[in-house]
């Protein structure tokens, strides 16, 4: 069963995202808030799994919201779910430590996809979203952050790894794929995080985005 917390400070969004998510099985709302800190009063007493939250928000928003949330309840996936549909949010939110990211216009069945593939630890990335950052990619090169190597730097395995982090794989199961330890992945993972100068998983997807590493 997947636990679900929605957050946006208007009552006919949450209640309507949990009619539309009512017959879903595995899936369970536990629990409504209307701004960043009314979910962190919630959450100690509402234990969930996904947070299904806006960005814009009176007291607390979503931007706010997120790092505290990743430093209170690290076990709590965060799913943004916006109107909001310019790359330099994604990219904010999803480093901040958003896992996903899915626009207020998406369908019934993408929102579900999404809840799944973050509530199983993996990033998610709606299509329009999706579609819109890969434009901006092929019409030309983002900039690296200052002192960030490019992927001529990482080494072929570091680059394999990195490739399949970037798929959603958890160390164990890429160690398993590429035939080593969890171990040696664990260093592989600290070196290219020392060289791309990524904060977290989130920032490593984007860097792989960015360098055409993404099948």
């Amino acid at each position: 069963m997947i636990r679900l917390m929605l957050v946006d400070d208007h009552t006919i969004i949450r209640d309507g995202i949990q009619a539309l998510l009512a017959d879903i099985p595995d899936f369970q709302v536990v629990g409504q808030a209307r701004n960043g800190r009314e979910l962190l009063d919630t959450l100690p007493d509402t234990p969930a799994d996904v947070v299904l939250m806006d960005l814009n928000m009176p007291e607390m928003s979503g931007f706010e919201a997120i790092p505290l949330l990743r430093a209170q309840f690290p076990d709590v996936r965060i799913l943004i779910l916006s109107m909001l549909d310019h790359e330099k949010y994604v990219h904010q939110v999803l480093e901040a430590g958003a896992l996903g990211y899915v626009l207020k216009n998406a369908s019934k069945e993408e929102i579900v996809h999404a809840i799944r593939m973050v509530a199983g630890g993996k990033a998610f990335l709606c299509t329009e979203v999706g579609i819109g950052m890969l434009n901006k990619l092929v019409q030309g090169p983002v900039s690296p952050p200052p002192g960030a190597k490019r992927p001529s730097d990482l080494s072929n395995r570091e680059t394999e790894v990195l490739k399949l982090i970037a798929e959603g794989l958890t160390n164990a199961e890429i160690a398993d794929k590429l035939f080593t330890s969890k171990r040696t992945i664990e260093t592989h993972r600290q070196n290219i995080i020392e060289k791309t100068q990524a904060k977290n998983t989130a920032a490593l997807i984007k860097y792989a985005m960015e360098n055409g590493l993404l099948a």
